[in-house]
């Protein structure tokens, strides 16, 4: 899919969001980007796993892929929050949601995450 292919962030964000829901977990915009062309990150949790930060990153081919960003550290798990409300402060156009079911790596084609 071309870089002018790409579905408007809006709906992308709003097909994640009834996946998840449709898969008996709960999902949520933390916080709002830009309508159409915003950046994703995605927040996956459930409460047996530390939360996981995955943004779209451009490829050498020009694809964007889903790579991990940010893991939380049991050590520390406000650390992993704050660089989640940095990162939104950075970008104005970032929409980051975030996914709470078992395996929700899984909405976003990556696989599961392991500890």
């Amino acid at each position: 899919m071309a870089v002018d292919d790409r579905l408007p962030a809006h709906l992308e964000v709003s097909g994640l969001i009834r996946a998840v829901d449709a898969a008996g977990g709960f999902a949520t915009v933390i916080s709002k980007g830009e309508r159409t062309a915003g950046t994703i990150m995605v927040v996956c949790c459930d409460r047996a796993t530390q939360a996981r930060a995955y943004e779209r990153m451009p490829q050498l081919d020009g694809s964007r892929k889903w790579v991990l960003s940010r893991k939380q550290e049991a050590e520390n798990p406000r650390e992993f929050t704050e660089w989640c409300n940095r990162r939104g402060e950075q970008d104005e156009d970032l929409w980051i949601v975030e996914l709470d079911i078992v395996n929700a790596e899984r909405f976003i084609d990556v696989k599961p995450f392991t500890s």
